[in-house]
């Protein structure tokens, strides 16, 4: 089986995801990092990103792969593990901006592709259900106001030693919801029959309970 959740940045994907893939011992991907994974061999080659060539040639020599170890995502960019480093607000633009290119985008599709070919999965990010797994058997789109999504980032940034403006923070979400939803390649959008979940004002223990008692249906239907 396959779970999509889609949504804009901060409204709970990660958080809801992990726990149904815990729960139903289903594999767990996280799309986003993948995209933050490439943005930081981006950011650290100094590739510009106007150069289809260049793009096209860094792409198609990487590989990027989600392992859990020990209740832990490994997010391995060419074999080394950059989790640490991909949870800043430079590389979370710098992701927006490189998840909108066609080669990008293509190189992406085969490695989430490939990645659900090894048994069930919980996906989140912005195209699962739309573009990477149309097919899939439950979606749900996770939405929360901006200023929610602001709150918790900056928390979730402060938490970690990180110094964090929330006005700032509500303008990069702003940015990012735009640029996200209006590009022409993959745009952030609702599937017509996802499920729709506001977690802005649920905690997630509620938003999991409604995600849990959906797919117990979708799976008593198929």
């Amino acid at each position: 089986m396959i779970i999509a959740i889609d949504g804009p940045s901060g409204a709970g994907k990660s958080t809801l995801a992990k726990r149904l893939a815990k729960e139903l011992g289903y594999i767990y991907m996280d799309t986003g990092a993948m995209y933050r994974a490439l943005a930081v061999k981006v950011l650290r080659q100094g590739v510009d990103l106007a150069d289809d060539v260049k793009v096209a040639d860094l792409v198609n020599s990487t590989e990027i792969d989600l392992q859990e170890q020990m209740g832990a995502l490994k997010v391995l960019l060419d074999g080394i593990d950059v989790a640490a480093d991909i949870r800043t607000p430079e590389l979370s633009q710098m992701a927006s901006k490189v998840s909108a290119l066609k080669a990008v985008r293509a190189r992406m599709l085969d490695l989430q592709r490939d990645m659900a070919r090894r048994g069930s999965v919980v996906a989140e990010g912005r195209d699962i259900g739309t573009v990477v797994f149309p097919q899939a058997e439950v979606k749900i789109f996770l939405e929360a106001s901006a200023e929610e999504r602001a709150r918790r980032r900056c928390a979730e940034l402060r938490a970690a030693g990180q110094r964090v403006d929330l006005d700032e923070t509500l303008r990069e979400i702003a940015e990012r919801d735009k640029r996200d939803s209006e590009r022409d390649l993959a745009p952030l959008r609702k599937a017509e029959d996802a499920l729709v979940i506001d977690s802005s004002a649920a905690n997630a223990d509620a938003v999991a309970a409604q995600a849990l008692a959906y797919i117990r249906t979708k799976t008593r239907e198929n």
